[in-house]
């Protein structure tokens, strides 16, 4: 996406020079001066602002599966969010201004230069751009996983499958149009296919995998890859059904160096802090609607015990969503759709997440991360421990208010939701780092404002 973003931003500083163009046609360059100042610097601001606002509503995503109307929508929902950015930044900093005219302009005119290039350059991405010259090493049931679970454009975005190379004595699992003969030493394959990557997926490695060749074609500058890293680059999650012990040992990163932690405690600990100043007026009426709907005398907040980094257990703070007797016989449940023990003030905090907002607590104590896994609670653990494969991974790293997982699947209530959910909980934990994290922060605000997986 870095190519879609770079034009974008030419876009934003070029509507602005357009805009005070058309403006002020006809007048000199010291009454430009005058009327708006340096363009430059006024420009390079509104591209900061409306880029991350772009972002926010989920359009630099690779694996977008939006249709051209619903990726409109996402633009004008960024634009109406960018407006209101830079107004604020306008009033804060008078002296970046660009006068209403010219903002209008400014805004109209990069929206319709992007609603103009965004569909040519996913025509382009998706039809004209070969990407990278896949070869599979195997056509078993492994290989066969490839077209099944890739069945999405979006998951196949920057790759291309030249082709499935069988391996000796292994039962055909693909269509015979899609295979190549293994006639040929390897290295000849991948030059006369001009090959960029292996992905080695053959159902039995020991007996088949022949190291001689694969090194060869390594020596030569082919990327060599296994299965479990294709799908885990392409989809942005692991696939739990191929995730060996060998996987997690050799993975490269399941914990930040000590330079790393201390970025992210200090990232955490000043969007905690930011976001409490900012939001104290909406927790204090939300506190106050709480309490007049129990009749002045029930609970405002809620603490429930979490699991959190090494399974250490925790209270989690929260706005009390639910009848104070939702739990009376002291059983656990998960939220259900439409659940009856939510109440009329806790059906819309829940709605925009405002029930979360005292989890800031919990970061400024360091129990929590602003970003990570979501903490569940130790009877559902206990649980999902015996049946999920590789589950107390996710516990290496401090719970989140937010996480990849809550971006990319919707609300989990069942054994079912937390396996899935489980792809992206160690897809993070793998490539955590203050980047993704800003990353997953940006998104955030599209899953806020939509109300997505809120129950």
């Amino acid at each position: 996406m870095l190519p879609l973003i770079i034009i974008e931003a030419i876009i934003f500083v070029g509507s602005v020079y357009v805009a005070v163009a058309v403006r002020f046609m006809g007048a000199t360059h010291q009454e430009i001066a005058s009327s708006v100042g340096l363009i430059f610097p006024e420009a390079l601001v509104f591209a900061s602002v409306m880029l991350p606002s772009m972002a926010a509503m989920g359009l630099y995503q690779a694996r977008s599966r939006e249709e051209p109307i619903g990726m409109f929508a996402r633009v004008l929902a960024a634009f109406v969010l960018g407006s209101i950015l830079s107004i604020i930044l306008f009033y804060v900093f008078p002296q970046l201004y660009l006068g209403r005219g010219v903002f209008a302009l400014t805004l109209l005119f990069s929206l319709l230069a992007i609603g103009t290039v965004r569909p040519l350059f996913f025509q382009f991405v998706n039809e004209r751009s070969p990407g990278i010259r896949l070869l599979i090493l195997g056509a078993g049931e492994k290989a066969s996983s490839i077209p099944t679970r890739m069945r999405r454009r979006a998951d196949r975005r920057g790759i291309q499958i030249v082709g499935f190379l069988p391996a000796a004595k292994e039962e055909i699992h693909i269509d015979e149009s899609l295979l190549l003969s293994p006639s040929q030493p390897l290295l000849e394959v991948v030059k006369a296919h001009d090959i960029d990557e292996i992905v080695v997926a053959q159902d039995e490695r020991r007996a088949n995998m022949d190291m001689q060749q694969l090194l060869e074609c390594k020596l030569a500058g082919i990327n060599i890859i296994d299965l479990p890293t294709l799908f885990e680059r392409q989809t942005g999650q692991v696939n739990l059904n191929l995730l060996t012990p060998s996987w997690l040992i050799f993975s490269r990163r399941f914990r930040l160096d000590p330079l790393s932690q201390m970025l992210k405690r200090t990232f955490d600990l000043i969007i905690s802090l930011i976001i409490c100043i900012l939001m104290s007026p909406v927790m204090l009426i939300t506190a106050l609607a709480i309490w007049i709907e129990s009749g002045f005398k029930g609970p405002i907040l809620f603490r429930q015990k979490r699991v959190g980094e090494n399974g250490k257990p925790f209270d989690v703070l929260k706005f009390r969503s639910m009848k104070t007797d939702a739990e009376s016989d002291g059983k656990a449940r998960w939220a259900t759709e439409n659940d009856d023990r939510i109440t009329r003030v806790g059906r819309f905090i829940r709605k925009v997440r405002i029930d979360e907002l005292p989890q800031c607590w919990n970061v400024i104590k360091g129990e929590m991360s602003f970003v990570g896994p979501r903490p569940e609670r130790p009877e559902f653990v206990k649980e999902l421990e015996k049946s999920i494969p590789y589950y107390d991974v996710r516990h290496v790293v401090k719970p989140g208010l937010t996480g990849w997982a809550q971006l990319c699947y919707p609300y989990g209530a069942n054994e079912k939701d937390a396996k899935e959910k489980l792809k992206f909980d160690l897809y993070y934990v793998k490539h955590q780092s203050l980047r993704f994290d800003m990353i997953i922060l940006l998104s955030t605000v599209e899953v806020v404002l939509f109300g997505k997986g809120a129950r």
